[in-house]
């Protein structure tokens, strides 16, 4: 007997009523318990909240940005933000719900978000901020494609809306991929 294929994905821009499923979504990905059941947790490094429904607000309202609503079967299962900046795209705020996790569909989304940053905005890279201590996500991105730049920047420490640092030596790392 062979296992029915999920239903494909959906994708659209997030709208006012997502804010509350989406920060809890987000939430679940990175911070507390919730986000152990998958790989791409925090919770090691940063305790705290990872987004506010007034962060996401500000994600959606930000002018030529898109934040990313995938769906599957009607339910939200991850998002993403694409922000056209010059001769790029930033892809950030990417949540992909735990127990969905390390089956393809971050991959998938991915591609789909490259594909759009290329279509819709003809950015010729996609770039990306992730905590440096964090290197099993790095080399997630590696192998599909980015290449890390050595360039960090300092972590916000003292500022909560990034989290509550666990350790002192973070900070975000700048992954490229030329599209």
């Amino acid at each position: 007997m062979t296992t029915p294929s999920p239903s494909p994905l959906s994708f659209r821009s997030a709208v006012e009523a997502d804010v509350p499923e989406l920060v809890a979504l987000v939430e679940s990905a990175y911070r507390g318990e919730a986000s152990r059941g998958g790989w791409t947790t925090e919770a090691d490094y940063l305790d705290g909240r990872r987004t506010d429904e007034d962060g996401v607000r500000q994600v959606i309202a930000t002018p030529d940005s898109t934040l990313l609503v995938v769906e599957r079967s009607g339910g939200i299962v991850a998002c993403c933000q694409l922000e056209h900046r010059g001769d790029h795209v930033y892809f950030g705020m990417f949540a992909v719900r735990p127990g969905l996790q390390g089956g393809g569909l971050g991959k998938e989304i991915l591609a789909e978000a490259e594909r759009r940053a290329g279509e819709v905005w003809g950015a010729k890279e996609m770039r990306m901020t992730v905590v440096n201590v964090r290197e099993e996500l790095i080399a997630y991105y590696e192998r599909r494609g980015y290449r890390r730049t050595g360039e960090l920047s300092p972590f916000p420490y003292g500022d909560e809306r990034f989290g509550i640092p666990l350790r002192p030596d973070l900070a975000f790392e700048l992954l490229v991929k030329s599209l």
